[in-house]
């Protein structure tokens, strides 16, 4: 066994009081925990997990960014629909009409406002939900295999394990 070196480091209270509740553990000793944790530190061990978590983050926030575009999409194509429709199946009025047909329309847009009031209070989402089951593509995002190959170390040119592979 090499010879070890000893320092006199000064920490923090709360690290002290962590230190001394795991120094306490039978075959455990406070200096095999430090150099133990500065191995850890010193080896970027904890880069490649912040990494992996970052990752992770980003694969999320994309799923969700594309769910958000998907459902966009979505709306906006039955809203140019129904315009559309309406356009073609709604005759043109005539001049002495128009009055009346102006607040026939205000009465059925409150109508409208009222059923879309009604239908957000509920919480269905019942177009959604249908296309849910048939949109969603998942070949945007990152398989458990890719997740995983990110993490296994590619060799160097001198055929030493290296750093980790960028996908």
């Amino acid at each position: 066994m090499k010879k070890k070196l000893r320092i006199w480091p000064y920490i923090s209270g709360q690290n002290y009081i962590k230190l001394r509740a795991l120094g306490r553990c039978p075959g455990r000793f406070e200096s095999e925990i430090v150099d133990e944790a500065l191995s850890a530190y010193f080896s970027h061990e904890r880069d490649d997990k912040r990494d992996a978590a970052i990752i992770r983050r980003l694969d999320r926030m994309t799923r969700q960014v594309e769910g958000l575009k998907r459902n966009q999409i979505i709306s906006s194509e039955a809203f140019a629909l129904y315009v559309r429709y309406f356009l073609t199946v709604t005759p043109s009025v005539p001049p002495q009409d128009k009055n009346a047909a102006r607040s026939q329309g205000a009465v059925r847009f409150e109508g409208y406002l009222e059923s879309l009031k009604r239908l957000l209070d509920n919480g269905e989402r019942v177009l959604f939900t249908a296309l849910e089951d048939v949109v969603i593509d998942e070949s945007a995002y990152f398989t458990q295999e890719e997740l995983m190959r990110m993490h296994v170390p590619k060799p160097d040119k001198t055929g030493q394990k290296a750093e980790v592979e960028n996908v």
